[in-house]
């Protein structure tokens, strides 16, 4: 039988694995793993078995082993991931789409009863109904303060209550009525906290912005640029379609106003002497539009109008006869 492994052992192994894993993984998720059992563990290990490695451990023995990494190879992008080792976290080392990886861990979660002194994570709302409790179980309901009738022998609830709200602690009453009710409120999996990237560290939601959104961005961030660029009357790129505009109609403004003019100004100057000549320049757009359209559908109504030439049968004799 061979002998158990010693503590220091058992650090030296751990620390060579994460190294080694610090050398072939550039992307890593940091997820939480609070409420989380070992079968459970198990299962996202086997989900994620191909090209994703779970890695769990104590939190001074894996910045510990980050350091040495650094030390030993004098890449120091790894350091970052040093402030996010708070807490009851783990590592997920993958080489695959972090979307996806996201998606997957995201998939092993199971519920759970309301403990005595659990933090609520979640609201708790208890719907109205029967809940196939006998009168003698009102003590519970009284308590909660929560509404109900006795309907064919059987506690019914009247009105949905919100039993528990997020963040608060689950007391004894709450509990007692939540598993008396069958209710398993709650449920735990692995939490994607971080994600790291060659070096980037940023935050899940990023995962999850798609190509629109990008484009939503970026067109906000572009209007904001063209904005400032106009306030300060600074040219930019963004801006300069807006300055010429704004220029032409200022070189507008004065032509009209004085002798001066040029092309583009005459005609607008004719407008403003004869209103009417607008109003027939704005017929004529949609009737050029539609490329004489009108003429032909007029044309083919006068042919449908036009009574039909008889023939020699339909007068009763023939020119043969």
């Amino acid at each position: 039988m061979a002998p158990k492994p010693t503590k220091a052992e058992k650090k030296i192994a751990y620390d060579a694995k994460l190294c080694k894993l610090l050398e072939e993984y550039t992307q890593i998720l940091v997820v939480n793993a609070d409420n989380v059992g070992s079968n459970q563990l198990q299962n996202i290990r086997r989900g994620l078995r191909g090209d994703s490695i779970v890695l769990m451990g104590k939190n001074t023995m894996m910045k510990r082993s980050v350091r040495m990494h650094a030390e030993s190879t004098g890449n120091d992008v790894y350091l970052s991931l040093i402030p996010l080792l708070v807490g009851n976290v783990g590592l997920i080392f993958t080489k695959g789409d972090l979307k996806e990886v996201s998606e997957e861990v995201a998939k092993y979660k199971v519920g759970a009863p309301a403990r005595v002194g659990l933090v609520a994570p979640i609201d708790v709302v208890v719907p109205p109904g029967n809940t196939g409790l006998d009168p003698s179980q009102t003590s519970f309901f009284q308590v909660l303060n929560i509404p109900t009738k006795i309907n064919k022998g059987t506690v019914e609830i009247i009105t949905p209550v919100e039993l528990i709200k997020k963040g608060d602690k689950v007391g004894s009453s709450e509990a007692a009525l939540l598993s008396k009710l069958g209710i398993r409120p709650f449920s735990y999996g692995l939490v994607v906290l971080s994600v790291y990237d060659n070096g980037s560290v940023f935050s899940p939601e990023v995962l999850d912005l798609t190509e629109d959104d990008l484009v939503e961005k970026f067109a906000v961030g572009v209007s904001m640029v063209t904005a400032l660029s106009l306030a300060i009357s600074y040219p930019t790129l963004a801006a300069a379609p807006h300055m010429f505009i704004n220029a032409y109609k200022n070189v507008l403004a004065v032509a009209v106003e004085t002798d001066y003019s040029f092309p583009e100004a005459d005609k607008v100057k004719e407008y403003l002497k004869d209103p009417s000549k607008f109003a027939v320049a704005a017929v004529a757009a949609p009737a050029a539009a539609t490329g004489g359209a009108p003429a032909a559908a007029a044309k083919e109504e006068e042919k449908k109008e036009e009574p039909a030439e008889e023939s020699d049968d339909d007068m009763g004799f023939s020119l043969f006869d």
